[in-house]
């Protein structure tokens, strides 16, 4: 007997709680349907702000030191980590078109200081002494020690130009990854914003809705 007693306190109480379950999950949303119903009728639109929460990127804290790396390893790798291909070539161009300018001058420098050197020990085989071949035995070199001198000097100067625009192109190259790494990250959105504007709120607890305004910092 005792047994179909609790039997039956059990089954009681699973029906109970199954009723009010479901009397707690209808009735707050029929009461919230028909409010926003009879809002809408007045013109006062109510939207789920987290349906229309815009997903932010993913925060990359390392993407600028790994673009800096790359372009330190191989210039323009660091642009085409950030995705920015048209500027690999720019790079490319740049580093190495200055460091073909500082090879091309310091060859020049070396052969002049070569010829130099050679013509103070007294030879006359080298190639500036007769550039043209047509001169007679005995006539003034096409380039004298003064003018090899002052080529040689000539040429040491602009490799050296070359040599420091050649390191700043390969600094710029890396610098350019880098910042170019955290724009890409910065927020710039719609969601920016400071909106002041109505707020609603439904109690479910006494069945009545609240009403008011309220300042909204987006972020």
């Amino acid at each position: 007997m005792r047994s179909y007693l609790t039997l039956f306190s059990s089954l009681l109480l699973f029906i109970n709680i199954t009723f009010s379950q479901e009397e707690q999950d209808s009735i707050p949303k029929t009461e919230k349907d028909s409010i926003q119903s009879d809002l809408a009728k007045k013109g006062v639109v109510i939207k789920d702000s987290v349906s229309f929460k815009k997903a932010k990127e993913e925060f990359n804290p390392l993407a600028p030191s790994k673009a800096a790396f790359y372009s330190a390893i191989l210039p323009g790798m660091g642009q085409i980590y950030n995705k920015r291909y048209w500027k690999a070539p720019i790079a490319w161009g740049l580093v190495g078109g200055s460091a073909y300018m500082y090879a091309w001058n310091n060859n020049q420098y070396q052969t002049f200081r070569t010829a130099f050197k050679r013509r103070q020990a007294g030879f006359t085989d080298d190639e500036y002494y007769d550039i043209d071949g047509n001169n007679a035995v005995g006539d003034d070199p096409d380039l004298d020690t003064d003018d090899l001198e002052y080529q040689q000097e000539r040429y040491q100067s602009d490799r050296d130009l070359w040599l420091v625009v050649a390191i700043g192109m390969y600094a710029l190259n890396i610098v350019d990854a880098n910042v170019d790494a955290h724009l890409k990250q910065f927020n710039i959105d719609d969601d920016l914003s400071i909106d002041f504007e109505p707020y609603f709120d439904y109690n479910q607890i006494t069945n009545s809705p609240n009403y008011g305004m309220a300042l909204t910092i987006k972020f």
